[in-house]
Parts: C-alpha cells; structure tokens; sequence
C-alpha cells in the first residue's frame, strides 16, 4: 500500500510540473509563435496610447526579452520564494506562492485568488455532497425497481436535469424561490462560514440544488447502468444463496462494485468546480474564482487569467491523486497496479 501511495504522490508532482509548463507554454510560448513581439505583449499593460520607448521598457522590466526557459524558471522560482516586480515608480515584491502580479490592479494575484476562494469552495462542497447522496441514491432504487413508474420518472427527471444549461435554470430558480417567493436569499449572497454557518447554508442552498440538479443527473444514470450490470454478476447470486440480507447484497456488495465510474468523475467534477464554477457564480452574482476568471479575461488581465488556470489545474491534479487512492480503498487490487 505504501509503494502505490508514493507512486501516485510522485505522478501527481511529475503531472503538476507538466501543467504548469503546458499553461506557462500556452500564455507565453504561442503567442510568439502567431507573431507576437515582446512589444505587443507588453502593450495590454501599457495602453495603446504609450509611445514605443514606454512599452519597450514595460517589456524589458516584465523579462519578455529573456529566453522562454529563464521566464519560466522564474515564474517557477517567484511560486517558491516570491518574486520582485517593477511596474515603472517602484518595485513591488509578491510573496510566496506568487502565482503573477496584476500590473492593471497593481497587485498580487495570490491574494485574490485566497479572498476568492473560499466562496467557490463553499460552492463546490455543498453541491457536491448534495448530488452525490442524492444521485447515487436515485440511481440505486432505479435500478433496484427497474421498469417502474418511479424508475421512469427519475430517469426523465435526470435527462431533463443534463439537458437544461446552469444558466437557464440559475435564473429561473432565482426568479420563482428567491424574488417572487422569497424562500431563499437573492442573488449575489454570501456569508462567510466562520461567521454564521446558519446564514451561510442558506445564503448558498439555492446554488447548491441548483448546481446538484445538473450533476445529480448524470450520477443517477450512471449508478443505475453500473447497478444493473453489477446485480447480474455471479457474485451477487452467490451472496444472495449465503442468506445475506438485501441491504448488504446491495450496498456492500453491488455498490461497492460499481463505484469506481462513480468516484472518477466524482473527483474530476469536484477538482473542475474548485477550480471556479463559472457559470454558476455568474448567473448567482457570486464572487468566486470562476467570476474572478471572466472579470479577468474581459479586462485581458493575463497574469490574474494564468493564476487562475493554474490553481484550477492544482485542484484537479490533487482530486485525481484522492480518487487513485481512493481506488486502493474501494478495490484493493489497484494496490498492485
């Protein structure tokens, strides 16, 4: 167990260096490969209206000149140790993890992204644990009561649930349980856990079943093929002919067993949402990473756009290496693998 511990903790750092070099490559490397100069680079932090001596030294200052290898050994370093900038009147130090200075807001990215994230993860937990008890749960008495009325009903419930986009279904919820009913708090609300973990739970429940209706969905089908598949076997028979009560035939054998599609995309999905659930935050006026990202691109803030694909990516490395330990737990015969 210890061995494919420390084989998938050393996959998950190798796999973080290559994303962040992909990233690192994708902001940086292709923009000279269509053509564009150090000058041309540097002029989104200038303004159009700089004369060419100030985007020179604007380019000279943010190191576009350097090789691509020493920026991104640099950027590499300022994440480790810090990083100093100098924006023209001064030079600005951002502290360990730097993950790139603002030279529109003139500010580090790192707190941003730390004053941002706490909605987001909010959002992700609540709705995570919503649609995962709740998908898994449907699927499992659909796929126990297989060709009833309550097994179409949840399946047709669940095809509309994948088929309604989040910002359709974010807005008319809000407009029917928050401003006509006024069940639920409006948009743009959020209470800080620490303060009030009541007002918080009811600041995000809207967004949480808003969100857990479109992925719950998808759980539910897919607990319910891997049931039905699984409750075939000859295992299950087999448990059933020892007189072991249904519950455990069901869940301690048949679901175990059709877990495993289930924890991968569990912790893709998760990994993704903590990375910023952009249409979500945006239809719900929350202030997290995803709404932090589109505020980002339309301001063609790149070192705020690159923070952010690079702290998404760490979450969705980290959720993979959880689910290739979590495999170890559910089938112990990925501990050889």
């Amino acid at each position: 167990m210890i061995t494919y511990v420390v084989r998938r903790l050393l996959a998950a750092v190798l796999l973080l260096f290559i994303v962040s070099a992909v990233t690192f490559s994708i902001f940086f490397v292709v923009p000279r490969i269509i053509g564009s100069s150090p000058e041309t680079m540097a002029v989104r932090y200038v303004g159009r209206t700089a004369t060419p001596e100030t985007v020179h030294l604007t380019a000279e200052r943010l190191g576009f000149y350097d090789p691509i290898v020493v920026q991104y050994g640099n950027w590499v370093k300022g994440v480790f140790v810090g990083a100093d900038y100098d924006y023209g009147v001064g030079v600005e130090h951002c502290n360990a993890p730097c993950l790139g200075y603002s030279f529109i807001t003139r500010q580090p990215v790192w707190p941003d992204l730390l004053d941002r994230a706490p909605v987001t993860l909010s959002l992700a937990v609540g709705a995570s644990v919503i649609w995962l008890i709740g998908g898994v749960s449907i699927g499992v008495l659909s796929a126990l009561r297989k060709g009833s009325f309550f097994d179409r009903l949840a399946m047709g419930v669940a095809l509309g649930g994948v088929s309604l986009p989040i910002f359709y279904t974010g807005l008319m919820t809000l407009a029917i349980f928050s401003y006509s009913l006024d069940w639920t708090a409006k948009g743009g609300s959020f209470t800080p856990f620490q303060e009030n973990p009541a007002e918080w739970a009811y600041d995000l429940l809207l967004p949480w079943i808003t969100l857990a209706f479109l992925f719950s969905a998808g759980y539910a089908r897919l607990t319910r093929a891997g049931m039905l598949e699984t409750m075939g076997e000859d295992f299950i028979r087999t448990a059933r002919a020892k007189g072991l009560p249904q519950r455990t035939v069901v869940v301690k054998h048949g679901l175990r067993s059709a877990l495993t599609p289930i924890v991968t995309i569990f912790g893709l999905d998760v990994g993704l949402l903590l990375g910023g659930a952009v249409l979500t935050e945006s239809a719900f006026g929350l202030n997290g990473l995803g709404k932090y990202a589109v505020e980002a691109i339309r301001a063609n803030d790149l070192p705020k756009v690159m923070g952010v694909t690079i702290l998404a990516a760490f979450f969705v490395v980290i959720a993979n290496l959880i689910v290739d330990l979590l495999y170890a737990v559910i089938d112990p015969r990925v501990r050889t693998a």
